[in-house]
């Protein structure tokens, strides 16, 4: 796969390739193992051969990792019973190699709107063990998170993102604890358009979330950007600090805030202008 491609571009799959080490990918529980979700066909909704979840095991610059991928495009990228049970499985697996003193390195592309609504509570009891898998295994390596785009990571998984170790981003990536259209459908098109596209980049792009000090790297569109950012955040190691472990100071500026005016960007840099980066 040449480097310079667009990483956006990248079906999940790709994405796991692109990070790993050449030849070294392999992964569990691939489409041929038939995983699927019981629950979509109820709905009318056809499945997915790996319910759109690709969990791969390999290198990174010849050290073990695990590389978990969630494919956009099908259903947005929604957690289920099933992705969402392979990936907390995968993270798991991962720390328990550490506490067996075999170093294994973690890295998640989250392109998902979060809980998949068919799925309902199935689907939130996933993201929960996805949740403590993170907090596990953080404390033996660096869980890295990319949101590329151009789903974006959303509902639950945002704070599945919140709590990785670092958290990398393009431009057209967004991040949020409710989706636009969430928003738009509870307080209405005045208080957010969802078919604004200005605004909504404005107030949850990558470019907004780095500059509120959320997120440790925006890059560019491109693997190799990618790739080096991933690897600058591994040599990083474990932070003394987890960006969660501020929630009190977050509170505090949040509490600060008059929800009576409509946020925009201006207001966000001020709220996080003491943030250190």
């Amino acid at each position: 796969m040449r480097n310079d491609r667009s990483f956006i571009e990248l079906r999940a799959r790709e994405r796991a390739h692109a990070l790993l080490d050449d030849g070294s990918y392999r992964e569990l529980l691939d489409p041929f193992e038939g995983i699927m979700s019981p629950w979509l066909p109820q709905q009318g909704v056809v499945p997915q051969s790996d319910d759109g979840m690709v969990v791969a095991r390999g290198t990174i610059n010849g050290q073990s990792a695990v590389v978990i991928a969630i494919e956009g495009t099908f259903q947005g990228g929604s957690m289920g019973e099933v992705s969402g049970a392979k990936m907390a499985a995968a993270l798991e697996l991962a720390a328990e190699d550490n506490r067996n003193n075999i170093p294994t390195q973690a890295v998640l592309c989250l392109e998902t709107g979060g809980v998949r609504l068919q799925e309902a509570n199935l689907g939130l009891a996933a993201i929960a063990d996805i949740h403590a898998a993170i907090v596990d295994l953080r404390r033996y390596t660096p869980v890295v998170g990319i949101i590329a785009g151009t789903v974006g990571c959303f509902g639950g998984m945002s704070i599945a993102a919140a709590l990785c170790s670092y958290l990398i981003v393009t431009r057209e990536a967004r991040l949020g604890l409710n989706g636009p259209q969430v928003i738009e459908q509870e307080a209405g098109i005045e208080e957010y358009d969802s078919r604004d596209r200005p605004f909504i980049w404005s107030m949850t792009g990558g470019e907004i979330r780095a500059e509120s000090g959320l997120v440790d790297a925006l890059v560019g569109d491109g693997i190799n950007a990618v790739k080096t950012a991933m690897n600058d955040a591994i040599a990083k190691g474990v932070p003394t600090q987890n960006r969660s472990d501020k929630y009190a100071e977050y509170l505090a500026r949040l509490t600060q805030f008059d929800t009576r005016q409509q946020a925009d960007t201006d207001q966000i840099k001020q709220l996080f202008a003491q943030e250190v980066k």
